[in-house]
């Protein structure tokens, strides 16, 4: 039977939280030894442009600069590795963290950075017309819709948060909701309704995307099921996704996490309920999701991860 690897800390997933904690927690000599996951670089990966990160005037592309980060933790001595966590044994110092079902890896600290996935509705047009006006992110991507009309799909605070965002910057928004009532909290409701540029479409489900080199309409189910039923198309140039996000936290027994499964950490701190278990990045963060806030949790877990160590 392979013997069980040992490590001081080990960092589980990339993006740029996994990727900025290998840095710091290698500058620190503690060798740290990372698992990529099921997708190396993250969620940003799949963006094409980058324009808010610091330290690219230009704007650079998600994969990029997920590959710059990467260079610059293993410049440090970072060991970055292929492998996906698939089981967890934190009731006992040193923690064992199972890779692809076999190899175990032994851990004085461990560092989660395993992520969120956004929710998107099954659509295959979704996938056709992923970087090509299909979004999850306001933030990220609404900068490039300046002038144009897009359309928010969701109900809830977050689409109404979205869906304000984009009204800053786009000609008109459409906000696709499925019931005939928004489930946003009360103030967030008045501030959609107050919102001159946003028309909310209710009883309104996506059938479809179209357009030649990128999304140009969308194709609704207006009434969907009732006897009325119909269809209509909308002209738009961009496609916002907000019907939320599931935290990749399954697998982590033991560790304290909202109803969502958000990993909870202690104020101003990346600690879990565990000992010298951090967790950081979008697992973590129900608010910002920016690939620099991220960065700045992988930057305090790495320290955090050093501290607790050195006191031991």
């Amino acid at each position: 039977m392979e013997q069980n690897e040992k490590t001081k800390c080990l960092i589980i997933g990339s993006g740029p939280a996994g990727y900025t904690a290998a840095i710091y927690a290698s500058r620190a000599n503690l060798s740290p030894v990372l698992y990529e996951g099921m997708q190396p670089g993250g969620q940003l990966t799949t963006t094409t442009e980058v324009e808010n990160f610091p330290g690219y005037p230009t704007g650079t592309t998600g994969p990029e600069m997920m590959e710059d980060i990467k260079k610059q933790a293993q410049r440090f001595g970072a060991d970055m590795r292929f492998g996906m966590a698939t089981a967890v044994d934190f009731s006992a110092k040193p923690y064992k963290v199972t890779f692809d079902g076999s190899k175990v890896v032994e851990a004085d600290t461990v560092i989660i950075a395993t992520g969120a996935t956004a929710k998107y509705l099954g659509l295959p047009d979704e996938e056709k017309y992923a970087g090509m006006g299909v979004s999850a992110c306001a933030t990220c991507d609404g900068f490039f819709y300046r002038g144009k009309e897009v359309a928010v799909v969701g109900g809830g605070d977050t689409a109404a948060e979205e869906a304000i965002y984009l009204a800053g910057l786009a000609e008109k928004v459409y906000l696709v909701v499925r019931r005939d009532e928004l489930r946003a909290s009360k103030v967030m409701q008045k501030r959609v309704m107050d919102t001159k540029n946003i028309e909310v479409l209710w009883k309104h489900q996506t059938k479809g995307l179209f357009g030649e080199n990128g999304v140009e309409g969308m194709t609704l189910y207006k009434k969907k099921g009732e006897a009325d039923e119909t269809q209509v198309d909308v002209a738009i140039d961009g496609f916002f996704l907000a019907i939320g996000h599931t935290p990749n936290s399954d697998i982590f027994t033991g560790i304290e996490t909202d109803e969502v499964g958000y990993i909870i950490t202690a104020p101003d701190s990346t600690k879990t309920n565990i000992e010298g278990v951090y967790a950081c990045g979008d697992v973590q963060d129900t608010q910002y999701r920016q690939a620099i806030t991220a960065a700045g949790s992988g930057c305090m877990a790495a320290i955090e991860a050093e501290r607790y160590l050195s006191e031991q």
